[in-house]
């Protein structure tokens, strides 16, 4: 049996960057309107801890916050990034699809496991057209823990997969990997971390590597 992809969303199918710091921006300008934000918008403390679900994303921006109130930041944001997303702003990466179309021809099943929510998830999926090749998305919104490994487990048990590997760039996907018992391919691109990679089993700079990487890692496994 071919080996089953599982991927990670932001930072390694979509180029999040290109409408993060939009719709951030969106988000504390709306906040200052209210009075309820005085300072810089923070981007880069939003940077470092990219890749982790958004309730301890405003935990950790907006400590002195409400649950109620940053659970109305969030509904914000959300609604900004999507809007961005519908009017094209963002972008997969470079070769994406081009990727995902020879993975598939070649009998590969892709999944998306990510710490996006649904509705952010099902617009990129939508707009992209990323359901003519991945098979299921799935978001940790399905999951009480908001853990990663959980989701990845969840996957894994719907789908009886017994030969698979996640694909990710933050050390949530790694650990997600490992916990599992699969295999993690780490990519270097915009928001990876040096200290974060060398957890990773290997290493892509580029997507197309995967094309070459997958089907020698996929005979090491049967």
């Amino acid at each position: 049996m071919n080996l089953s992809l599982i991927f990670d969303m932001d930072g390694t199918l979509f180029q999040t960057d290109k409408i993060l710091e939009l719709s951030l921006h969106d988000t504390f300008n709306h906040l200052r309107s209210q009075d309820k934000w005085n300072a810089e918008t923070p981007i880069d403390k939003y940077r470092e801890i990219m890749g982790v679900p958004l309730p301890k994303v405003w935990e950790t921006l907006l400590p002195q916050y409400s649950i109620a109130e940053r659970e109305q930041v969030d509904a914000f944001f959300l609604k900004s990034l999507i809007e961005n997303i519908n009017s094209g702003k963002g972008a997969l990466y470079q070769n994406v699809l081009e990727v995902f179309k020879v993975l598939k021809e070649n009998g590969y099943n892709i999944y998306i496991a990510s710490n996006g929510l649904t509705e952010y998830l099902k617009a990129i999926v939508d707009y992209y057209g990323l359901d003519k090749w991945v098979t299921e998305t799935f978001s940790i919104e399905q999951i009480d823990s908001l853990n990663k490994s959980d989701l990845v487990k969840i996957i894994i048990e719907k789908h009886s997969l017994s030969n698979a590997a996640v694909v990710g760039d933050r050390l949530s996907d790694f650990k997600a990997a490992r916990d599992n018992g699969l295999v993690s391919i780490g990519c270097n691109f915009d928001f990876a971390r040096k200290e974060e990679l060398i957890q990773a089993d290997m290493i892509i700079n580029d997507f197309t590597e995967l094309i070459t990487i997958i089907p020698s890692l996929n005979k090491q496994l049967i």
